[in-house]
């Protein structure tokens, strides 16, 4: 089959255009939550700030806060904080296209590119400050690689025997080293991606799993484990400094039983609509998904997107069971396999049709030739011996279709994009949704906001526990002019996220001479269940708990705001 440049143009360019435009949709939702807004605060300290931070806690995002610095030093806004991840989640939408395009036609690169950027779980993390839209774009990028880097080796390496003609040595090196900066490139491709999130080092046994589904030449595997070794070369140092980091992960559980499905619809849509025809596509392109035999070293859809969509959420599942540190954001990057299965599927359906339509067509001139000579006893129609005129299906290309008499350019691939519409339309409530702040864990701009209607200047404030100073750092017009009364050193100071505070005696010394004070604290640490290692932690509930009582309270989600006033003295 000729594939046309044009056609795979615009089979890339509509799902990058589609992408964007549903991730632009409400992205200034007005709030950050808790995770959004340690990319905020972080990416604005200075780069030595930044450096001095990465020794103690967060080193597995330190290249993303590395790269968010200039964007943020530009316009320290929402939409800036969320624009990268925006521009990664479109690119990322082109790429699943050109991969599809490349292992199969342009048609299915549409389809792939279009189910990807419609699917919620895409959406939602266009417009997410964090890395993980990054991370996907990066593996989308170098599974690309990997597919052009392979067919560079099946282009020959020019070596040839040793008749090899002189005139042919020239083509020979310049093959040699397309294939040489082929492999750089995806190993720097994938490098750079496991340092913006060491998890998606999971991509590397995902495209081994590929290369030997594809019986991949062992010249190939030899350039991949190359480039493999590079990339865990390079990751070593980041590993070894966040597994003394360990604690950042500790709120994670082990999976339970609905995790599978859950990953599931967030892969697939969690609309039954949705889902239902969606696994069905994925099972057509799963039927005997590596025959008829390619040739050996070729690539497939099924040999490149099935690995991809299933180890790397089922090695970290596994993982997970005995270490925690799974959760569904950490595998977006998977959720690439999934729409190239189903357009893959898809195309098979189109296939099939199309066999049967034909088949159908030469019964039905059978028929007609056999009454034109028996029951009518007439000599037999020569155009029915001529073979298709120039206007019969076999004369149209490829994904045209008769519409009441009239042909239709590309009518399957129009009726895939109508469908994929469909699918968008049923998810419309649920991308809806997502675009709610009150859909996120928490909200700080209404946290900062309610001290800000609350709080006087000069009132004492305690963040109960620390980390519940990051509404203030978010959002310090909220609390402007009030004193942090347990702070000892800022946190671009301090090289830390929330700051240092200072020991339980001092804290003591402060707190004895207020009569009110305003507690800003997470709803957890409000429970008698909450047993703080902390002693400056535990000096706040004592002291609070035993010379204070509630005044006023004010709930906010993720956050709760409590005026204290000091007990009256007992006669």
């Amino acid at each position: 089959m000729v594939v046309k440049r044009p056609q795979v143009a615009v089979a890339v360019l509509v799902p990058v255009l589609v992408m964007f435009g549903i991730g632009l949709w409400g992205i200034d939702r007005g709030g950050m939550w808790r995770d959004e807004a340690v990319t905020f605060q972080v990416a604005r300290r200075s780069l030595p700030q930044i450096w001095q931070l990465l020794h103690s806690v967060d080193a597995v995002h330190g290249l993303y806060y590395l790269l968010m610095h200039p964007v943020l030093a530009l316009h320290p806004g929402e939409v800036a904080l969320r624009l990268p991840s925006l521009c990664a989640a479109a690119a990322t939408a082109g790429l699943v296209a050109a991969l599809g395009a490349r292992l199969a036609r342009p048609r299915v690169g549409l389809w792939a590119g279009l189910l990807y950027a419609v699917t919620p779980m895409a959406g939602h993390f266009a417009q997410e400050g964090r890395s993980y839209a990054l991370v996907a774009a990066g593996v989308a990028a170098s599974t690309l690689l990997l597919a052009r880097a392979v067919t560079a080796h099946a282009g020959g390496d020019g070596t040839g025997g040793g008749d090899e003609d002189q005139e042919d040595v020239p083509v020979g090196r310049l093959a040699r080293h397309a294939r040489v900066v082929g492999w750089c490139a995806y190993g720097g491709v994938v490098a750079v991606t496991v340092l913006l999130h060491e998890f998606a080092v999971l991509i590397l046994l995902a495209h081994a799993a590929t290369l030997a589904l594809a019986r991949m030449p062992r010249r190939v595997w030899r350039d991949w484990a190359c480039a493999a070794g590079a990339v865990l070369l390079v990751l070593l140092p980041l590993a070894l400094v966040s597994s003394g980091q360990a604690e950042q992960v500790a709120w994670l559980r082990p999976p339970g039983g609905g995790t599978v499905e859950r990953l599931l619809r967030s892969f697939t849509g969690p609309t039954q609509l949705v889902l239902g025809p969606y696994l069905l596509l994925i099972a057509l392109a799963l039927r005997h998904p590596f025959t008829p035999p390619a040739r050996r070293g070729e690539l497939s859809v099924p040999t490149v997107a099935l690995p991809l969509l299933l180890l790397p959420p089922a090695a970290l599942i596994a993982v997970s069971r005995h270490w925690p540190l799974y959760d569904d954001r950490y595998v977006l990057y998977a959720l690439a396999g999934a729409p190239l299965l189903a357009a893959a599927g898809a195309e098979r359906l189109v296939l099939a049709a199309r066999r049967v339509g034909l088949a159908r067509r030469e019964v039905d001139g059978l028929m007609r030739g056999g009454l034109m000579r028996g029951g009518l006893g007439g000599a037999p129609d020569p155009a029915s011996d001529a073979g298709p005129g120039p206007g019969s299906d076999s004369d149209r290309g490829p994904g045209s279709g008769l519409v009441r008499g009239v042909r239709v350019p590309y009518a399957a691939t129009l009726a895939g994009v109508l469908a994929i519409t469909l699918a968008f339309v049923s998810q419309l409530p649920v991308l809806r949704e997502d675009r709610d702040p009150a859909r996120r864990p928490d909200n700080l701009a209404v946290v900062s906001a309610a001290a800000a209607q609350r709080m006087d200047p000069g009132d004492p404030v305690l963040f109960l526990p620390s980390l519940g100073r990051r509404s203030a750092l978010a959002y310090p017009k909220g609390f402007h002019g009030t004193r942090d009364i347990a702070l000892e050193e800022p946190a671009p100071v301090s090289g830390t996220l929330y700051g240092r505070e200072t020991g339980p005696d001092e804290l003591r010394r402060r707190l004895a001479g207020l009569d009110r004070v305003w507690v800003v604290a997470e709803p957890y640490a409000l429970k008698p269940a909450w047993d703080p290692s902390d002693p400056t932690e535990r000096v706040k509930l004592a002291v609070v708990g035993e010379e204070f009582v509630p005044r006023a309270e004010f709930v906010r989600k993720g956050s709760i705001l409590r005026l204290y006033v000091r007990r009256a003295p007992t006669m």
